[in-house]
């Protein structure tokens, strides 16, 4: 599959993902400049998808009505036999890279399985941008030195790959906590598993996980400290921002609550008592 096919493939699904975007989003997206967008967007209309671009300083680029659906494609058995094979193939191919998803949820709809992708983070929102910043440093302005250096130290014997990740976004340093805009990797320091937290005013969450929806995440999971708390600040600013039935196409399921409850370091280390003491 040429570059220029697998980048259609990439393009496509995010011009189905929000109602307008501009060029240079686009370019930042997929790596490459203004006017190769510009010629991708050309190819797409010869393909029959209705892409319309929007003029003045906001515009951009929006897929028209009927532009998500493709055209039926007739094969006789043989041929149906060597897509699924080749699909399965690319699927598993490193060097498609971009091409490797959309070739992966082809090869599951033949065996009539979809693919959902899902996220696990914590949120930390306020009112204001600076409330927010201000309640993060507030979670970790406790933990000392020894105690991050015992949790890396239990990190670095972890086999998961996703911790090792989480890990290395900030190598045990507080000045290295704000990993991307808005995504700050502080609970990653002496927690486990899922280190990351959005933090931000409401419109500043909602537009984060907006971004993350259009890159194909259809599933959040989140979480806070306190948990209640945070559930109520998220239910109430961040909520409305989101307009879940037209992004998602799903309406809100049934919530479930999980365990455990409480939290200790490196998922091993319980807090000291005495420290817990003076702290409070």
């Amino acid at each position: 599959m040429t570059d220029t096919a697998g980048r259609l493939l990439r393009l496509l699904p995010l011009l189905t993902a929000r109602p307008s975007w501009r060029g240079d989003e686009l370019a930042a997206r997929l790596d490459v400049t203004t006017r190769t967008i510009r010629r991708d967007i050309d190819r797409l209309r010869e393909l029959g998808y209705p892409v319309h671009a929007i003029p003045g300083r906001r515009g951009g680029y929006a897929l028209g009505p009927g532009g998500t659906r493709l055209p039926p494609l007739l094969l006789d058995e043989d041929s149906a036999v060597a897509v699924t094979l080749g699909l399965r193939a690319a699927a598993a191919d490193p060097a498609l890279r971009g091409s490797r998803e959309a070739a992966a949820r082809a090869a599951a709809a033949k065996e009539g399985r979809t693919f959902s992708y899902g996220i696990r983070l914590h949120v930390i929102v306020r009112e204001t941008e600076e409330e927010a910043w201000a309640a993060a440093d507030s979670l970790i302005k406790h933990v000392d030195d020894e105690a991050i250096a015992t949790a890396q130290k239990a990190f670095s014997r972890f086999d998961s790959v996703g911790q090792q990740r989480m890990s290395a976004l900030h190598g045990g340093r507080k000045d290295k906590l704000t990993v991307s805009p808005n995504l700050w990797a502080g609970v990653g320091l002496v927690r486990g598993g899922a280190g990351t937290a959005l933090v931000g005013n409401p419109q500043q969450v909602a537009d984060r996980m907006k971004e993350y929806m259009a890159l194909g995440i259809d599933r959040f999971i989140l979480s806070g400290y306190p948990h209640l708390e945070e559930c109520y600040r998220f239910a109430e600013l961040v909520f409305p921002l989101l307009p879940l039935k037209k992004t998602t196409g799903n309406d809100l399921g049934a919530a479930r609550n999980a365990g455990p409850f409480g939290e200790v370091i490196a998922n091993v280390a319980a807090p000291s008592r005495m420290k817990v003491a003076s702290a409070g």
